[in-house]
Parts: C-alpha cells; structure tokens; sequence
C-alpha cells in the first residue's frame, strides 16, 4: 500500500528508479568513457564502497512505497557486478514493483540471460551504435567484439523477455552512416531501435553541439528511405518518441535530450553504485542515501527521499542554452544514462 504519491515542484511524480550496481566499465565508449580520462590507473570504487544487494532492496522498498514501479539496473557495465540475478530475484519479491530492465553494452549478457530471466528480469536494453565490426571495436575504446554482442541480442529476442531494444548513440561523422544499416539488419521484427541524441552528460566526453545528429535529421534519413509515422506513446513520461513504419513490421524511438526536451514529465530518478541519489541525468547535486541509511535507518532514509523529491526542480535539457554558470556534472558512467 502506498503510503505518500509525492510530486515534485513542476507536479512530476515519481515511477522509475534507475540503479547503478557497478560503476566500472569493460567498455570505453567515447561518449561515456573515454580511455584518455579512464586508463588502467583510474579509480573506480572498491566492492565495500557499493551498496550491498541488502541495501538496494531496502531502498528500493522505499522508493516503492512514493509511487516506484519500475526499476532499472545500470551500470558502468551491470553484469560486472557478481551474482547480478540475486539482486533481481529480490527486488520481483517486492509486491509495488511491476517492472525490472537492464542496460547493458551485451559483451557479457548471452551466458547470464537465462538466470536473469529465471529472476525475474522483464526487458533488456542493449547498445548497439554500429555494425561495422572495425567501427564497433573503435567505439568501444578497443574493447568490444561485435558478433559477441549480435548473439546476445539473437539469444534475448528469442527468450521470454517482454522487449528487447537497442540503444544507437548517433554523432556526426562517426557513425551516422549506420542509421539505414542497423534499421535493414532488425527490419519486421519486434527489436526495437532506437536513436539517441550525443548528450553532454558530464563532463569528460567533449561534448560539442557540432556533433550532435540532431532528431530532424535522423528522421529525414530514414525517411529517404521509409515511409514510417509517429505513434502515441505507451505511458506518461516515456523517454523515447515513438515511430512505426507503414509497410513493414517494427518500431523506432528517438531520445531527444538536445533538440526536443522532455524534462517536463521526467519521473526518474538515478542511485549511483555508492548510494548518491540523483535527480537528474545532467546534476551536479547528490544526496548520500548510504550514510542515512547506515547512520540513521530506514525511518530517516524514507523522510530524506521524501524532502528530496518534494524540492526537486531539475529541467536541465529545457535551459541548458540559458545557464552561464556551467557546473561539473555527474559523469554518465556513474548512474548509467
């Protein structure tokens, strides 16, 4: 029973619970990652320094009673984390939470799928920016090995999971060629594709206006070569505007943080591997939950959350050409997009 529906300032209620479990990486996507800012000597946190899968639970049970439903588990790369299944299977237990999904970059994902599925895992969303095996492995910082990862997606399009889709970080010059290519590859099926705009989540990537591939011309690509239409989409607050074509089977999405905002029915909030909650993808604000609920128990960690969204007011994507004081920003690999 839910206890408090709370609303943010701008009436924005809150539904999603994105966590972070790993903060490291097997990748270093330029975007998110780049291996000039993250080398060997990087410091990432160590094992006791993360939430244990104990105190995720506790959090999440938290969150559940504000409104929470659906929950994803980000990374770095999650399937890093050891033992990954056994955070999922307890958080299906908890009664309010309807939905679980994982981002992955998919390197590791065909061998753990069917213990994450047995879990209770529901959707699964990989990163897929190219099928050109030289570009993928460049994109990946060296890292990546593209058939790999074209099994796993093979493996979770014929498993039980409820979606799969796939996440294309498009930029200028790099990998925009790709556009036709990955749709032909997933054309009438129910992969769905979908394209993001180059953000300037943190501070490290050399994000420059320059190179984002802006939505109008991502679409104005496709449709050179399909007649496809804009669908409503499935709830309140969903990231991605949706598209359907109108001759074949299959859905695209467009994630429009640079052109098109959609702050104003943002109902997500991000927990990093260390327990910093976070209140938006571009903040440069944390809240330690970790401490409270270790120094202070689950009583205060509820009240804390509580005033936390109650005050949230974050709109960055709608006045980030407005802001002159730009602030450090939390790094994208940190609460996982």
């Amino acid at each position: 029973m839910l206890s408090d529906n709370i609303t943010d300032k701008f009436n924005r209620p809150i539904r999603d619970l994105r966590i972070s479990v790993m903060d490291t990486c097997n990748y270093r996507c330029p975007y998110c990652m780049p291996a000039d800012k993250f080398d060997d000597d990087y410091r990432f946190l160590k094992p006791d320094e993360r939430l244990s899968f104990h105190e995720i639970e506790t959090i999440v049970k938290t969150f559940a009673e504000f409104g929470v439903n659906k929950i994803r588990l980000t990374g770095g790369e999650p399937l890093l984390r050891k033992n990954l299944a056994d955070l999922i299977s307890s958080i299906r237990a908890i009664p309010e939470i309807k939905d679980i999904a994982l981002t992955t970059n998919g390197q590791l994902l065909k061998k753990q799928l069917p213990k994450l599925i047995n879990a209770g895992l529901d959707r699964v969303n990989i990163s897929l920016d190219t099928l050109n095996p030289d570009l993928y492995y460049k994109m990946s910082g060296n890292k990546g090995q593209l058939y790999t990862v074209l099994d796993a997606i093979d493996a979770a399009h014929n498993s039980s999971l409820k979606s799969v889709k796939l996440n294309c970080v498009v930029q200028k010059d790099i990998n925009d060629k790709e556009i036709i290519p990955l749709l032909e590859r997933f054309l009438d099926t129910d992969i769905v594709l979908r394209f993001i705009e180059f953000m300037d989540v943190g501070t490290k990537n050399d994000w420059h206006k320059k190179h984002v591939l802006s939505f109008k011309e991502t679409l104005q690509i496709i449709e050179n070569k399909w007649d496809i239409q804009a669908i409503d989409a499935n709830y309140v607050g969903e990231v991605a505007s949706r598209y359907h074509y109108k001759q074949h089977k299959g859905e695209i999405g467009f994630i429009t943080s640079i052109s098109k905002p959609f702050c104003q029915d943002c109902s997500r909030a991000r927990l990093s591997a260390d327990g910093k909650l976070y209140t938006c993808l571009f903040a440069h604000q944390e809240f330690d939950l970790r401490k409270h609920l270790r120094n202070e128990g689950s009583d205060f960690l509820k009240r804390t959350i509580k005033d936390i969204w109650l005050n949230r007011e974050d709109r960055y994507s709608e006045i980030r050409h407005e802001l002159k004081d730009k602030k450090e920003k939390i790094e994208m690999y940190v609460i996982g997009g």
